[in-house]
Parts: structure tokens; C-alpha cells; sequence
């Protein structure tokens, strides 16, 4: 009973760890506008994200606008779209290897291939994790070095966005649930061949024919005639013996 709160401790820490990463895939805030120098007082703030690049005035006005171009977009923009999306599906991947390899499923109950699939889960959360987690620290990275440029205008420096602290806690908590997979996992693999040692039923009792002589084998009746030895009674009326002279 244990071990299946743990697993689904932490399949729902790796749920709740794939869901952040998608939410901050999707939204624009990876970067906003910084407010230094000549932009303290402004009536717009700009956002740009992996997918789009939106403008908020201060009149309460929306506006998105998709990136058209793919290849126009600069490297460090197509990878960390490459990385988040195989993120979201490592984690697709995971939710559903750890499903089926969960205690309270019924899918393969009473086998040895539960803790495998327990532990695969575990691990690819992790991956998913490992993933989100260097997305948002090279695009953290990339934020701080162009802020801190002394040649960049100030209207072109950006801060930390909301969906990259949102990426941090979503990459934690995909680790976490793949830890606590991965713990449950080899915990029951390594307990399972004891179990399977006690299943198995003692050695059975030592053959008849060891405590016992064999019997002899059957012969007729006519086998055994002329077969016994001479009686000591069959004597002539001279007190020699019979067969003697027979």
C-alpha cells in the first residue's frame, strides 16, 4: 500500500511537472520589456516568446502576432523550441509508461514487468525535466548577458519573463516525480526476486523406492519346479539316501 501512494505521489508531481512545461511553452512572457533609461515611463510593453511576440498597451489593447518565417528566426529561438516540444513529449511518453506500470492499474497485474515500466516512467520524466530545465537556464543566460551590454540600446533589453520562472518550477517538479518513480521502480525490482524466492514450494519428499526394497519379480509356478533343495527326510528304509541311487 505504500509503495502505491508513492507512485502516485509521483506520477502526479510529473503530471503537474508536464503541464507547467506546456502552459510555458505556449504563453509569450519569456521576455518583456525593460523599463531602464528612457523607457521608466512607456504605454506599451512588449513580450516575446518561442511562438509569438506580443505588445500590451496601457489601454487595456492585446496584440499577438505569430512568427512567420521559421528559418528566420535566430538559433538559439529554434532550439529552445526544438527542446521544450520534446520535453512535452517525453513527458506524454512517461505519463503513459508510468500508467501502466502503476500498482493500481490493471494493466499486467501480478507480473514482473510493473517495476520496469515503473522505472522507464521515472526515467523519462527525468528526461523531460533535464530538457525544460536547460531551455529556460540558456534562455535565462541569454537574457542577463544582452541586460548587462554595454553597446545595447536600452530599448532593446529584456527581462526574465513570467513563463521562464514558470519553466524552473515545471522542470523541478518533472524531476521530482521522475526521482520518486525511479525510487519505487528499483525498490520493487529488488524486492521481487525475494518474493519470488518464498513462492516457491519445498522440496518434495524423498522417492518410494528409497525407503523400500523393490519386490521381486513375479515367476510362475512351473519356473519353480526342480528349484528346491533336497530334503533331509527322503531316506531309504537303510538309512542311505534315496536320491543317491535315483
Amino acid at each position: 500500500m505504500a509503495s502505491m501512494a508513492v507512485q502516485l505521489l509521483g506520477f502526479f508531481l510529473g503530471l503537474l511537472g508536464f503541464t507547467g512545461t506546456v502552459v510555458a511553452t505556449v504563453l509569450p512572457h519569456w521576455r518583456s520589456t525593460a523599463y531602464v533609461g528612457s523607457n521608466i515611463i512607456t504605454a506599451t510593453t512588449q513580450m516575446k516568446g518561442l511562438w509569438m511576440e506580443c505588445v500590451w498597451h496601457s489601454t487595456g489593447i492585446y496584440q499577438c502576432e505569430l512568427y512567420r518565417s521559421l528559418l528566420a528566426l535566430p538559433r538559439d529561438l529554434q532550439a529552445a523550441r526544438a527542446l521544450m516540444v520534446l520535453s512535452c513529449v517525453t513527458s506524454v511518453l512517461a505519463s503513459v509508461v508510468s500508467v501502466m506500470g502503476m500498482k493500481c492499474t490493471r494493466f499486467a497485474r501480478d507480473s514482473l514487468m510493473k517495476s520496469p515500466l515503473v522505472l522507464s516512467g521515472g526515467i523519462c520524466f527525468l528526461c523531460a525535466g533535464l530538457l525544460c530545465l536547460i531551455t529556460v537556464s540558456w534562455t535565462t543566460n541569454d537574457v542577463i548577458v544582452e541586460f548587462y551590454h554595454p553597446f545595447l540600446p536600452s530599448g532593446l533589453k529584456y527581462e526574465i519573463g513570467l513563463a521562464v520562472y514558470l519553466g524552473y518550477a515545471s522542470a523541478c517538479l518533472s524531476l521530482a516525480g521522475g526521482l520518486v518513480l525511479c525510487w519505487s521502480g528499483s525498490a520493487d525490482r529488488s524486492r521481487s526476486p525475494l518474493l519470488m524466492q518464498r513462492s516457491q514450494p519445498s522440496s518434495p519428499p524423498p522417492p518410494f523406492n528409497n525407503i523400500y526394497p523393490p519386490a521381486p519379480l513375479y515367476k510362475p509356478p512351473e519356473a519353480l519346479k526342480g528349484n528346491h533343495a533336497p530334503s533331509l527326510c527322503s531316506l531309504s528304509s537303510n538309512g542311505y539316501r534315496l536320491n543317491n541311487y535315483v
